[in-house]
């Protein structure tokens, strides 16, 4: 039936990935999750959108979930990614799709929409914005907010990964999904994870077998794979070299909360606000909600509505 989800192994790119797929009829919207995130964080949009019409697929990226996870973190580059997505539509034999990305999801769709725009209708971008190429490489930039930034703690390989390993993943969950900071970087010598506090209650947006369902496919397939997303920064900047200074012309609606950790610091909100952003996607609509990072799950129904009424404004006879 058209109103359950179905999941499927996918054979691309040289990997098996895991997907959820939601209608069967209609244009293809394909939803791209971060971190620590999976398919079902999009559960309430999937439901959403393929009873408006729409053929939803939500991948579990490389080395998540039920996907493959390569052990090489040389495996995890920008392309290896955007060729597992480009196999993916080729496999649901679309020209074309509507792609909707959060947080590391939305890296990977900015980087589709730079080497793939012709399969890509239109873009709905979730907290991360598309940021200049940085004249130089992103572990000198972020050595300037210490040692104790999540970013530099995931660099080494195994460090973060024991780190975590002191918590049961149902904590692990708790920790980063309902995180409430206004930045993610740990006082001098703590670890990112033991920096992090764990709520005592769960806010009404998410249930505790909810939590559950991502703690088991995290107990299964571990952390290092979405870590390798981190491990690949130098390594992704040398590779977009050839599209430094490059724009995104994809039609784009972004939406962010105004209390994400991201929005908050490093002069994300002025870069958005200031029209630095649009210059440099300008086919863009920028949508500020009251939320936190996690906004598809946390306000899903007013951000599903940004998605749908972002879409229906396309026609539907795409292929």
């Amino acid at each position: 039936m058209d109103g359950e989800v179905k999941h499927h192994r996918v054979r691309t790119n040289g990997i098996w990935m895991h997907v959820a797929e939601q209608g069967s009829t209609g244009p293809l919207v394909l939803l791209i999750h971060g971190f620590p995130e999976l398919w079902f964080s999009w559960r309430h949009q999937m439901a959403h959108l393929s009873r408006h019409g729409y053929h939803v697929i939500a991948p579990d990226l490389r080395g998540y979930g039920e996907t493959d996870a390569p052990t090489d973190p040389l495996s995890y580059s920008c392309f290896h990614i955007v060729g597992d997505i480009i196999g993916l539509i080729d496999h649901f034999e679309a020209q074309q799709v509507f792609v909707v990305g959060h947080d590391w999801g939305a890296c990977v769709a900015w980087w589709l929409c730079q080497f793939r725009p012709d399969r890509v209708r239109a873009l709905v971008n979730l907290a991360v914005p598309f940021f200049p190429r940085s004249p130089i490489k992103p572990s000198d930039v972020f050595k300037m907010f210490g040692e104790g930034f999540y970013i530099n703690q995931f660099q080494e390989y195994g460090r973060a990964e024991k780190s975590f390993a002191r918590y049961d993943v149902l904590t692990v969950m708790k920790k980063f999904l309902l995180l409430e900071l206004k930045e993610l970087n740990a006082p001098p010598g703590v670890e990112i994870i033991d920096f992090l506090e764990t709520p005592l209650s769960l806010p009404p947006w998410i249930t505790e077998e909810e939590l559950q369902y991502f703690a088991s496919k995290f107990h299964n397939s571990g952390f290092t794979g979405p870590f390798n997303y981190y491990r690949m920064m130098d390594m992704n900047w040398e590779f977009l070299a050839p599209w430094h200074g490059a724009k995104v012309f994809t039609p784009t609606k972004f939406i962010v909360g105004n209390k994400d950790v991201g929005f908050q610091s490093y002069g994300t909100e002025e870069f958005i606000t200031s029209g630095a952003f649009k210059d440099l996607v300008p086919n863009l609509e920028v949508v500020i909600i009251d939320g936190h990072h996690f906004i598809q799950q946390e306000r899903a129904d007013k951000v599903t509505n940004e998605i749908l009424s972002f879409l229906d404004s396309f026609p539907k006879d795409i292929v």
